[in-house]
């Protein structure tokens, strides 16, 4: 459900470009993300930082689409997120002195501190990796295929992605049963 839940303003912003066209579908995903995260906070739910972080750009970006009713704003979005993940899990750190991902799955999973930060630099390396991808085919392809990239390839991308990091952390989890 969380996942789902997480994917709402990119599934009704696939159902609006389909439905009408790219300055509609922004203006849904924006009131879909300002919606979700009021539905978060209104029901005592924490917002993750990351969603405070996507909510911001998608009204950034998006409002700059609307306002100036070029795409180009919209196609960027998805990178500059990627961009301030990869660098928030390299630069938080610094400040707080504590790994951000063993700081979100540590209950789930205890690793040595040097897979911890293998695995921190392997997200920061996909966040990048992904964040070129978005540009090479929102310049490369037309809208569509973009839209398609956006909703479907960015998602099979990430459960791949995290499938192959379950199966390595897997060999070096250590085992916290008596």
């Amino acid at each position: 459900m969380k996942l789902l839940f997480d994917f709402f303003p990119i599934l009704l912003f696939f159902a609006a470009f389909k439905l009408a066209d790219i300055y509609v579908a922004t203006g849904v995903a924006i009131v879909a993300t300002v919606g979700q995260i009021a539905w978060l906070r209104l029901s005592g739910r924490k917002v993750e930082p990351m969603q405070w972080a996507s909510l911001g750009i998608i009204v950034v970006f998006g409002g700059m689409t609307l306002l100036f009713h070029d795409e180009t704003f919209i196609k960027w979005k998805p990178t500059v997120l990627y961009a301030l993940f990869a660098a928030g899990l390299l630069i938080a750190p610094r400040f707080t002195g504590k790994n951000p991902l063993r700081s979100i799955m540590g209950a789930q999973v205890t690793l040595p501190d040097a897979i911890w930060q293998r695995l921190t630099l392997a997200w920061v390396g996909f966040f990048a990796c992904m964040g070129v991808l978005n540009i090479v085919i929102a310049y490369r392809f037309p809208l569509d295929v973009w839209v398609n990239f956006k909703v479907f390839g960015t998602l099979a991308l990430t459960v791949v992605f995290v499938v192959l990091q379950a199966l390595w952390i897997g060999r070096y989890a250590e085992d916290t049963q008596p």
